[in-house]
């Protein structure tokens, strides 16, 4: 997998992915940014939610679950020091659909956490990562 990452003017920075998608990146007024971006660090964020989501769907179609809809909610606190390595991630799914048995969104979260997601599990070697979940009507 290749990427590129081209400096564009203060902070900003626009990343191109290995298929061929434009994502801009920029950093807080007080370091030269503008706010005109996604930080680099909620970037790895938003990978960890868009990796463990794609399994749970995955997943949860598998097991033939009526999933309507599915967001995830990340927080995540870092440390204070340099490296600012994210220390604690916790990641809440909330799911919506036909008849969905409880069971079976536990097992799917963990068998991403566990097994699946690439992003999670790398992160969880510097990271303490924790899951729940809820069932919406």
């Amino acid at each position: 997998m290749n990427i590129s990452v081209n400096w564009v003017d203060g902070m900003l920075m626009v990343g191109k992915s290995h298929s061929g998608h434009s994502v801009t990146m920029d950093g807080p007024s007080e370091i030269g940014g503008e706010n005109l971006g996604v930080r680099p660090m909620e970037m790895l964020l938003l990978g960890v939610a868009g990796c463990t989501m794609i399994d749970v769907v995955t997943t949860l179609k598998k097991m033939r679950q009526d999933l309507t809809h599915l967001e995830t909610k990340v927080n995540a606190e870092r440390a204070d020091d340099h490296p600012k390595v994210f220390t604690e991630i916790h990641i809440q799914f909330l799911v919506k659909g036909k008849d969905l048995d409880s069971k079976k969104v536990e097992k799917a979260i963990s068998l991403s956490a566990e097994k699946y997601c690439s992003a999670s599990i790398m992160l969880g070697k510097s990271a303490t990562i924790t899951h729940d979940f809820g069932i919406l009507e």
